[in-house]
């Protein structure tokens, strides 16, 4: 595990292999070991799998209050600038995925391909401002324990429960473990998150859309209106998975990786540094 001080907080990451950089994201309310598996599949002389610790997740600073997801952009911006990270791939599940729209809507010159996995473009209702400021309040009061049993069926489908039960034990590892205050902040902030769906318009960098089939937090329509947003984005379905494919059905989320990444691997990394 690597370190680096930012200054307003200490992030923790993961930064393996040599290549072109591949920058993941995780989701609410995950750490950085959700990506391990693609860590551990592409991280070489191909490409350098860099995987942070979100602020107030995992290992890196918990800061109370409320985070943006503005916020969350611009530290990830700080943490490459400071790895001298040139143009990356970007990609994100979930929150991570809202995360990825908002660092291309604010730095897209340092992006050179987009992966959006069981993510929305869409702004949150005035019922699901509630509801995010209710859960809030929630994790505060009983930390994330009673929230992650709750939620852990909808995170990954029932039958991989059953039959992948290692996968089921490391989402819920994750959930019980994530900081009540981080994860809370998070949650206030994505109450008040942009609209991204006018915004995808713009976007013309190559870009893979993933979702699971059985996805009911962010289900196959909302792929396929990002899909019909991005002219020429690649839109794949993993059958009989719900809201993380990449560990539920591993070796069909590698593999439309490994197709999207070798589609952009000749082209050029760039001399773009963050900061400059």
């Amino acid at each position: 595990m690597a370190r680096i001080d930012l200054g307003a907080i200490s992030v923790a990451y993961t930064d393996e292999g040599t290549g072109a950089p591949l920058v993941l994201v995780h989701g609410h309310p995950f750490d950085r070991s959700m990506w391990q598996p693609q860590v551990d599949r592409f991280a070489g002389a191909d490409w350098r799998v860099i995987a942070p610790d979100l602020r107030g997740y995992g290992e890196t600073t918990v800061v109370p209050g409320k985070t943006h997801l503005e916020t969350f952009a611009r530290d990830l911006a700080e943490l490459l600038d400071r790895l001298e990270v040139g143009r990356i791939v970007l990609g994100g599940l979930s929150m991570g995925g809202q995360i990825v729209m908002e660092f291309h809507r604010l730095f897209p010159e340092r992006v050179r391909a987009l992966v959006l996995a069981d993510t929305s473009p869409v702004g949150e209702t005035s019922a699901g401002k509630r509801l995010r400021n209710e859960t809030a309040d929630r994790l505060l009061r009983e930390g994330l324990g009673p929230y992650a049993d709750e939620v852990l069926p909808k995170m990954v489908a029932p039958h991989n429960l059953d039959a992948l039960p290692e996968v089921g034990k490391h989402v819920l590892g994750m959930m019980r473990g994530a900081p009540a205050e981080g994860a809370a902040a998070a949650l206030r902030g994505r109450a008040e998150r942009l609209d991204y769906v006018e915004s995808l318009g713009s976007v013309a960098e190559p870009t893979l859309i993933v979702v699971g089939s059985d996805d009911e937090f962010t289900p196959v329509a909302e792929a396929e209106l990002m899909h019909r947003r991005i002219s020429g984005s690649r839109l794949a379905v993993i059958e009989g998975a719900a809201h993380m494919p990449n560990l539920e059905r591993r070796d069909a989320f590698d593999g439309e990786l490994e197709a999207f990444l070798s589609s952009v691997a000749d082209g050029s990394d760039g001399e773009v540094r963050f900061g400059s």
